[in-house]
């Protein structure tokens, strides 16, 4: 796609780089706000913070950009969304549970007890 922006008055230049601006910025939004929406509050999450250990909590409430995680340790981070990673919710009863579910169970076949 090409414009020819060579015959435009500085008023429209300027009217268009408004128009682009604003443009982008939606984008942006729209790009941010379908991240946002892979995750849930109350969300288990992880993130490492630049030159720290990894972190984890629970997403807390959305922001503009940004999502609110409070940390095991009480701390509370924005953090963009692209940043976060879904903690599995499983627990190590909930993984024994499993583990037990899948063996095979003792059945009665001559309808003796």
């Amino acid at each position: 796609m090409t414009i020819d922006i060579d015959d435009l008055t500085y008023e429209q230049l300027i009217n268009l780089n408004h128009k682009i601006v604003e443009r982008l910025k939606f984008m942006d939004s729209m790009h941010i706000h379908n991240e946002m929406m892979q995750f849930n509050p109350g969300d288990k999450v992880t993130f490492e913070p630049h030159n720290r250990e990894k972190q984890t909590g629970t997403l807390v409430k959305f922001n503009k950009k940004t999502v609110t995680v409070l940390t095991e340790d009480g701390q509370s981070w924005n953090v963009m969304p692209h940043l976060l990673s879904k903690v599995n919710k499983k627990t190590n009863k909930q993984k024994s549970k499993t583990k037990k579910s899948n063996r095979g169970k003792v059945v009665n076949l001559h309808g003796k007890q």
